[in-house]
């Protein structure tokens, strides 16, 4: 008796069986709200981005997306949250570019990273805005040149504020302080939110940080910005220099996108990732990041996969450059 077809035909029902379980998870998903993590506090750019987004999505997919900040360790917590959390599509996560780089900076710290990249698969890259030099509309800086000049000749007195040690607003403002051969004063907060408000009251006299985060007070008269990160003029600051501009050869780019625990089914990543381009195309999230600031800069999980890691090895080696700071 010829036993092959039989052998066969045993090893190809596991296989059945799992293409039938990702066709019924496909037409079944999602069956109750998700959870969109922002591990940030209200008011950064990954909350600014990822509200209109949630919202757009879950007109696509016929169910609520719920955004919940969840704040602390330079967005390591929130981050660490859904990495380790269940792969079934429910919770996934509005992170920015420090996510690239925090795993890294807790090993030069010598401490155990809060999570790995690998355990985050991701969907899709939402925008990528180079980050902007704010200060107070009545501070005594009407340039970066007065900025700087200040700052050579006072070391230590402008202190600026970030959302954490090697996050989006950190990261910048060490390029600047190694390209200019200067000292400020880093004041860590829990998120770009309570560091804008900062900044506000008086506590600090600078950061840096996305557009979309700032804008509103630049229009307002309440802050000015001074130079960007970027490569060439910003569609919503046109009248701010770049740093290349000014003679200072630094750049760095500030990007929002989404991801999930790294198991999760393709069947569920496939859902995600069409609501995710179906928000990147919708009139009212455009409108809002618009209004913002910033725009879509939209990559399909494909290309944001490989920017990704791109980023994350350029990130690393500007990290490792930085070193340990307090």
């Amino acid at each position: 008796m010829n036993r092959r077809p039989l052998i066969c035909a045993a090893l190809s029902i596991p296989l059945a069986l799992a293409s039938f379980g990702q066709s019924a998870l496909a037409q079944t998903y999602p069956s109750k709200p998700i959870t969109m993590v922002v591990p940030f506090p209200p008011g950064g750019v990954a909350d600014t981005v990822g509200r209109p987004v949630a919202e757009a999505m879950s007109r696509h997919l016929k169910q609520s997306i719920v955004v919940e900040n969840k704040g602390g360790a330079g967005g390591g917590i929130g981050m660490a949250q859904v990495a380790k959390a269940k792969g079934d599509g429910y919770t996934v996560l509005m992170s920015l570019s420090s996510l690239v780089v925090l795993p890294e900076a807790a090993k030069i710290l010598q401490r155990t990273p809060l999570y790995e990249t690998r355990q985050l698969k991701p969907i899709a890259r939402f925008t990528a805005d180079p980050t902007v030099l704010v200060v107070r509309a009545d501070s005594p800086w009407k340039s970066y040149a007065e900025f700087i000049a200040y700052a050579k000749n006072n070391p230590g007195r402008i202190s600026f504020g970030s959302s954490g040690n090697y996050g989006t607003m950190h990261v910048p403002m060490e390029q600047l302080k190694a390209a200019t051969s200067t000292f400020m004063l880093h004041v860590p907060y829990t998120g770009a939110g309570p560091a804008i408000l900062s900044l506000l009251g008086g506590q600090i006299e600078a950061l840096s940080t996305g557009p979309a985060s700032v804008k509103q007070h630049i229009d307002s008269g309440r802050l000015r910005a001074l130079a960007h990160w970027g490569d060439g003029r910003l569609g919503s600051m046109p009248t701010v220099p770049s740093f290349k501009e000014l003679g200072v050869p630094i750049q760095y780019s500030q990007w929002a996108g989404m991801f999930v625990p790294a198991d999760t089914p393709a069947a569920v990543v496939d859902s995600l990732r069409q609501a995710a381009k179906f928000a990147a195309q919708d009139a009212r999230a455009v409108g809002a990041l618009t209004a913002a600031g910033t725009s879509f800069m939209y990559q399909d999980a494909p290309e944001f996969e490989r920017f990704v890691q791109a980023d994350a090895k350029e990130m690393t080696a500007l990290v490792n450059r930085i070193g340990k700071v307090d």
